[in-house]
């Protein structure tokens, strides 16, 4: 694979602070993710109520997507973006809190509102429903952080010609336990898209 390709755009949330290009954009103390999710939400200007109906990985994955694509993209004439996305735990946290709402018997209350997000790739068609990015989209599932996969997957998708820029991310929610890592993929920027970059800006 070349490296032709540079990393235009970052964005990471994690332990109650939301960094854009590495700047802290918003840092909360002893709140829960909900309450600062809820605040990175306005800090960035997101308008779009359909968002607070999402499960907590959803909303992770689309902030992050948000926070990128709303400075750098002229999202009304430019969505040929595709999206590859991965964590570890797919959509555990909310498959537990539906297995839990069918588990007894009699306090049984299926939620559909719960169960369309029971898959992880639910999140990557937030994002392209918003957008209306209609190129490629994946959303895999590791052990952990695989910086050289996402690397060469995204290369191969803009070597192919099958879109212009490739939106890639992390997105971890388990448990209150989460950290999203975004990051834009184009020929234009500074960052050299290479295995150890992504890795150094994953683990700053």
């Amino acid at each position: 694979m070349t490296t032709n390709y540079h990393i235009s755009s970052y964005c990471k949330i994690e332990n109650n602070t939301l960094q854009l290009n590495g700047a802290t954009v918003l840092e909360m103390n002893d709140v829960l993710f909900p309450e600062f999710i809820k605040n990175a939400s306005k800090t960035i200007g997101l308008e779009y109520p359909k968002f607070f109906k999402m499960d907590n990985l959803s909303k992770l994955a689309f902030l992050g997507a948000e926070a990128i694509l709303k400075d750098n993209i002229d999202l009304e004439n430019e969505n040929d973006i595709a999206l590859v996305f991965a964590n570890k735990s797919s959509s555990l946290d909310t498959d537990v809190k539906y297995q839990d709402s069918i588990s007894d018997s009699e306090n049984y209350f299926p939620s559909p509102a719960v169960f369309v997000y029971t898959l992880p790739n639910i999140c990557v068609g937030e994002i392209s429903i918003k957008h209306q990015l209609k190129t490629e989209n994946a959303f895999f599932v590791f052990d952990d952080f695989k910086p050289d996969f996402m690397s060469n997957y995204a290369s191969y998708l803009l070597e192919s010609g099958k879109t212009q820029k490739v939106l890639c991310g992390w997105v971890e929610y388990y448990k209150n336990e989460y950290k999203a890592f975004v990051y834009l993929v184009e020929k234009s920027g500074t960052i050299a898209h290479d295995k150890q970059n992504i890795q150094t800006l994953y683990n700053q």
